[in-house]
């Protein structure tokens, strides 16, 4: 066994590494950007080197710095991670010529199957039902359209090297192709060095299942369960689970001994993922295959029981599998959302900072469910413009599927972030939808769920009470607290404490009655939403998230003070919510509403970015939808458009600045 390895990545998956090595009795070494120098997976290794300034392309993806480092510190294996280096075989060979071990497969089967064009002519030669497309190179744009036009819309544009939902565009038309492959191969480019994409059918409603194989130096290959990731946005997975609701057993065999068939084929010897396409009857085509670490293992780690980082080190110190197919057994249900720097109120475009406040909910396992969070960062730290905004991958897993997905809401309740926006509301909006929790999936789930967006809903009829009842329990607690202060003017009982009260959420008041506020963790209410309630609560002022329940019922919220009352979250909804006396409440429907001025005369940076095109010219008349500007952040290019029709006056920035958000890009005639 090695005793040490590098991990040739950063974020969450090099912390993940690093927990397995740690208590395999491994050292490790971390490697570090100029933007990562104060990162937490730095800290966390036994020693850490420095390989380059922010961009990955002179830091990451450098392979003789990555070697350097090895010899730097004596480190005897290298671990990639997902992304980057991880399935270019130019850095395996590298590797092996400098004595360093790949703690991943063998050079050939990255060949074969790293590459997404090859994978398919292999999976063709081997038999395997692929989706219909172009797998040669494709050259331009034009050469893209008449593809595109032979094999008929919709199709999907996809970076050979790609991944993580980088280099894809799905496209319905022969301007969007156009604009698509533009766009993908620029991002291909920029995050993983080639920029060759091709083309293929995109089936419609698809479902996005995966089975997970391991194998050994020696021969030996099994398969792990499937994961199902339908859920996904701008082809990026948003929430994965496993096993997937769709498959039988039959199905999920038929699909496992495919995929062991094809990783035979090229002798595969690591961690790896088949990933298929699925139709609504159980149908599944070949999609790709990704010779690495995928982002969703934990989900299949914790229904086997199987340690894939650990397992993916000992067969690359040569030891055979421990781990026979009839020893494989799916236990339970797991689910994981990914927990992204975007605003999912502004189109999910990303965003950067510091996080002045990271609480993320408990970990471990209680009453047979279990917490888990992977993450890369820490309260204070940076989310960089330079890298994916993944901040962390929160995961449960439980005795069956509607168990995980109720720990899941109930984890996401209790994840406190602030300093940047993030995706909690929205992914907790999803964990409380009927369709996703009736396990009726397709990767245009959220297309056809929020075709316009997503906007936190202001809760309303029942979902209205536990926003009442955890104001009025944050209320009474704060209250308690004034009248306990000493060496105050009046009698302690100045401090206002009456039993009715006025709850509004929004423009809606709710009448409250206090029937027993004693405890100030455990009240007795009467709403004008129906009968007497039971309020307990653990919380103390100046927590961050609320944690109680309802007549029994448990519950958490991320609660912020504000005048008057509290900013809840919960459920995926958010309302602000102010307690008043009775007399309060009359004069507060008095007071004016301040309205906040527009900005519709001038195009703003939506987020920290670079700008990479400017498509229009001063005096252009635009119309709605037309594209204006791309502006590249965390590796990936937005395009901004047009939301009305509109002439250009002014272009106040250039291609190739760096703007901060809400910087103007360009002002319309009046």
């Amino acid at each position: 066994m090695f005793s040490k390895i590098l991990i040739a990545n950063r974020g969450e998956i090099a912390c993940r590494v690093i927990k397995t090595a740690r208590r395999m009795g491994i050292k490790t070494v971390a490697v570090y950007s100029d933007a990562d120098r104060d990162a937490l997976h730095v800290e966390m290794a036994d020693e850490a080197v420095h390989i380059g300034p922010a961009p990955a392309a002179q830091s990451y993806l450098v392979i003789d710095r990555i070697i350097e480092a090895c010899r730097q510190t004596g480190a005897e294996a290298v671990h990639p991670g997902y992304g980057f280096l991880s399935e270019r075989a130019a850095f395996a060979e590298a590797l092996d010529a400098a004595g360093i071990v790949f703690i991943g497969p063998n050079k050939g089967a990255i060949e074969a199957m790293g590459d997404k064009i090859e994978s398919k002519k292999a999976a063709n030669a081997a038999g395997v039902s692929t989706v219909p497309g172009f797998l040669g190179v494709i050259e331009d744009s034009e050469a893209a359209i008449r593809i595109a036009d032979e094999i008929g819309y919709p199709v999907m544009i996809k970076a050979s090297a790609g991944g993580g939902g980088k280099g894809m565009r799905i496209a319905h038309s022969s301007g969007e192709v156009a604009e698509g492959f533009d766009r993908a191969r620029s991002e291909a480019r920029s995050s993983f060095g080639d920029d060759r994409v091709f083309i293929e059918k995109f089936i419609t409603d698809p479902r996005h299942i995966e089975i997970q194989v391991l194998g050994d130096k020696h021969g030996n290959v099994i398969y792990l369960g499937e994961r199902e990731c339908s859920i996904q946005r701008r082809n990026q997975k948003v929430i994965e689970e496993a096993p997937s609701p769709l498959l039988d057993e039959a199905t999920r065999r038929l699909m496992g001994e495919q995929a062991v068939a094809l990783a035979k084929a090229v002798n595969y010897d690591s961690a790896g993922t088949v990933e298929f396409v699925a139709g609504q009857d159980r149908s599944f085509y070949f999609l790709e295959m990704n010779t690495r670490l995928q982002v969703e293992h934990p989900v299949t780690e914790l229904i086997t029981g199987i340690d894939l980082v650990e397992q993916m080190i000992r067969v690359a110190a040569g030891e055979r599998l421990a781990i026979a197919q009839d020893d494989v057994k799916l236990t339970g249900w797991a689910v994981e959302s990914r927990v992204y720097a975007e605003d999912p109120t502004r189109g999910f475009l990303p965003s950067t900072g510091r996080l002045v406040t990271y609480r993320p909910p408990a970990e471990g396992t209680v009453d047979g469910v279990t917490v888990r969070n992977d993450t890369g960062v820490y309260e204070g730290g940076e989310i960089s413009i330079h890298y994916d905004p993944m901040i962390a991958k929160l995961v449960t897993h439980a005795p069956s599927r509607l168990r995980a997905i109720d720990a899941q809401a109930m984890a996401l309740d209790a994840f406190a972030i602030d300093g940047i926006r993030h995706n909690i509301p929205f992914v907790s909006a999803l964990m409380h939808h009927p369709r996703w929790r009736e396990g009726r999936l397709s990767t245009a789930f959220i297309a056809e769920e929020f075709p316009n967006g997503f906007q936190p809903q202001q809760p309303a009829g029942e979902a209205a009470l536990p926003f009442i009842a955890i104001a009025v329990a944050v209320d009474n607690a704060l209250n308690v607290r004034k009248r306990r202060i000493s060496g105050q003017l009046r009698a302690p009982d100045y401090v206002r404490f009456d039993a009715e009260r006025v709850v509004a959420l929004g423009a809606a008041h709710h009448a409250v009655t206090v029937v027993d506020g004693a405890d100030p963790h455990a009240l007795r209410l009467r709403t004008d939403l129906g009968a007497e309630i039971a309020v307990t609560s653990s919380w103390r002022p100046g927590e961050r998230v609320w944690h109680g329940s309802i007549d029994g019922k448990p519950l958490a919220a991320d609660i912020r003070p504000i005048l008057n009352g509290v900013a809840i979250s919960h459920a995926g909804m958010a309302s602000e919510a102010r307690v008043y006396t009775r007399r309060e409440a009359e004069l507060a429907l008095l007071m004016p509403e301040k309205v906040e001025a527009g900005a519709g005369k001038n195009l703003l940076c939506p987020m920290p970015g670079l700008v990479r095109a400017l498509l229009v010219k001063e005096g252009q008349d635009v119309k709605v939808g037309e594209p204006l500007a791309v502006v590249e952040a965390m590796k990936m290019e937005n395009v901004l458009r047009a939301e009305r029709d509109a002439t250009v006056s002014r272009l106040v920035a250039k291609e190739g600045d760096s703007l901060p958000v809400d910087a103007v890009i360009l002002e319309f005639a009046a």
